[in-house]
């Protein structure tokens, strides 16, 4: 059976990557979802989406020069237009302690310098310790020398591939760094491709899914699980 993703929690119902929008989802019946990571300047993981603060916040700078005190008194609910409360982004640590009911978290790192990787690796890894997530957590990226560094550490959560434009090879390079998971754009998703990459052993999750067509599409498919904006829309087709 597909299971059903919350795109930064609930993105097209509440302020993505806010308390709110994972409460949203969670409200719909959606106890999986995929939430994006930046370190502050003090190295702690907040949940926020672009290097930057301005398209959700209003905010001009980077997430990187703010500590996470600071971050967590900024607004971010400028990405939905209209919602009455303020939405302070949050840390990781919030989400994790304020979701028990959350059983699977895609946590995204967006890229960075091997360096990099291994501290948000590190802090990742302290967190989801801390919270005995170890098998309810699996780390995504884009980033090859992200996935790579977690491959030649002995990395010891799952890791998965996120694929947007399929110019490699994406079951070469998911087998070339260990991951369990390959996160693919919807536009890449074919039934052989579907097919072989479930035959090796990986999680096929599909973003980001919005419209009913698209979602029955990829449900007959057989992806593993759909990543998607409205999850309350996902769960009555799933029905």
């Amino acid at each position: 059976m597909t299971l059903i993703v919350g795109h930064r929690g609930a993105r097209g119902e509440a302020p993505e990557n806010t308390l709110a929008s994972f409460a949203k989802a969670l409200a719909a019946g959606v106890t999986r979802v995929e939430l994006d990571l930046h370190l502050s300047a003090d190295r702690q993981l907040m949940v926020i989406h672009d290097p930057t603060l301005k398209r959700t916040t209003g905010v001009r700078g980077k997430v990187a020069q703010h500590s996470a005190e600071d971050l967590q008194r900024i607004d971010a609910r400028l990405g939905l237009p209209g919602w009455p409360e303020p939405c302070p982004i949050p840390t990781l640590e919030q989400v994790f302690g304020t979701f028990p009911d959350i059983e699977h978290y895609q946590l995204e790192v967006k890229s960075g310098s091997t360096a990099q990787s291994r501290i948000v690796l590190a802090a990742i890894l302290q967190l989801v310790e801390r919270f005995g997530l170890q098998n309810r957590v699996v780390v995504t990226s884009s980033s090859r020398t992200l996935l790579r560094t977690a491959r030649d550490t002995a990395y010891p959560l799952a890791t998965g591939l996120v694929e947007e434009y399929g110019l490699l090879d994406p079951l070469k390079s998911a087998r070339r760094y260990q991951c369990r998971f390959l996160i693919l754009k919807w536009t890449l998703c074919r039934p052989t491709l579907i097919q072989q990459a479930q035959a090796q052993g990986l999680h096929v999750s599909v973003w980001t899914v919005n419209e009913i067509e698209q979602m029955q599409r990829l449900i007959d498919m057989g992806v593993d699980s759909i990543i998607t904006d409205y999850p309350h829309l996902a769960m009555r087709v799933l029905a």
